[in-house]
């Protein structure tokens, strides 16, 4: 798991809450708010898995590890 992977966690988990609490509220700004950030959040998870899938893929093809990922 990798740091984008985490980011991507977090923001799905707050965006969540401020979407629930937008909801309880009738805060309609709120909601967007947190259903923005559970998107961003989803896209964040779909990269860093993607960039998992590229490093386990060299890895078994013996190619030399990217010191910048």
């Amino acid at each position: 798991m990798n740091k984008d992977r985490v980011k991507g966690a977090i923001d799905e988990a707050v965006g969540s809450a401020k979407r629930k609490a937008g909801e309880l509220t009738d805060d309609i700004p709120l909601q967007i708010e947190g259903m923005a950030q559970q998107a961003k959040g989803k896209v964040e998870n779909a990269w860093g898995k993607a960039q998992d899938a590229i490093r386990e893929a060299n890895e078994e093809a013996g190619a030399p590890r990217d010191p910048k990922a």
